[in-house]
């Protein structure tokens, strides 16, 4: 299946149903069209849109953006990195397939149309269901109740409960949650923290700055079980934090625009992390093969 009839699939997807015309295609200029609202997925000028913008500008946009009308123009429904890229690629006007949708339902189709991207960051996909759960109340849709089972409508891949483990995230201060998509903080230890207040995170973060060292899951349950009974202190931070010292060795970081494109989609940080140790052992033997081969 080439990427024209994956996008008709998905466009099948994302139009509402009783839709009795197919999406217009329409050529529009840059000018007229924006990003949509607060939509939470990164478009970063890395390497990946550096190749992307490269292709946009030998072969243009093969496949043409989604949007909706507004009354003061277009908004992007799936294609905002498409929208980057011919920007940098110098375009002044792109195919856009147009869809008659409200707000709430071209959140859905926004969040739903990315979802399945391979490589997602722990922050996008927190602020996408966030989004989307925002959208569906919205609509009268009974998916905001408190318990992780009301969440079960949100994602097709991912249960309740762990749809609700990233709403948490939405709770993080940036610097921190920043740490997840790094890989430093994983998912569990980052959902405890995320129920201490703002300035608790912050003492916690000049901790972590301080140490260079991230609270593994215990820490991070410690923490959130002694704010529950008064709110915690510098020293206390402190003191939790040194307590353990098994995540505290040196380590090498590397960046996630890096590393992402060569892991395979929605690793936690401990699966990467054997992936990569496993690999590094692999290229090891193999050196070591070549070396004994001469």
């Amino acid at each position: 299946m080439n990427e024209h009839e994956k996008w008709d699939l998905l466009l099948d997807e994302l139009i509402p149903k009783g839709t009795a015309d197919p999406p217009e295609t329409v050529t529009l200029s840059l000018k007229e069209i924006r990003p949509f609202p607060g939509h939470p997925y990164k478009v970063e000028d890395n390497e990946e849109m550096e190749a992307l913008t490269e292709s946009v500008r030998e072969q243009g946009i093969l496949t043409p953006l989604l949007a909706r009308r507004t009354e003061d123009g277009y908004e992007v429904i799936s294609g905002h990195r498409r929208l980057r890229a011919a920007e940098r690629a110098g375009l002044t006007e792109v195919p856009v397939r147009i869809v008659e949708m409200d707000r709430d339902a071209a959140a859905v189709a926004l969040v739903d149309s990315n979802l399945h991207r391979e490589h997602i960051l722990p922050s996008e996909k927190a602020f996408a269901y966030k989004l989307k759960m925002e959208a569906l109340e919205h609509k009268g849709k009974t998916c905001g109740q408190p318990g992780h089972k009301s969440r079960d409508g949100i994602s097709r891949t991912e249960s309740g409960r762990q749809v609700q483990r990233y709403l948490c995230l939405t709770r993080l201060i940036p610097e921190l949650l920043k740490l997840v998509d790094e890989g430093r903080i994983a998912l569990t230890p980052a959902v405890e923290i995320s129920f201490l207040p703002e300035e608790e995170q912050r003492l916690l973060l000049a901790e972590i700055e301080r140490t260079e060292a991230t609270p593994s899951l215990s820490q991070a349950q410690r923490l959130r079980g002694m704010h529950m009974t008064s709110p915690l202190t510098e020293e206390e931070i402190a003191q939790i934090m040194e307590e353990e010292k098994g995540n505290q060795r040196d380590f090498i970081r590397i960046p996630s625009d890096r590393l992402l494109p060569v892991l395979p989609p929605n690793w936690s940080a401990e699966r990467a992390l054997d992936f990569i140790i496993r690999a590094c052992e692999f290229y090891r033997n193999h050196l070591q093969r070549q070396k004994g081969g001469r």
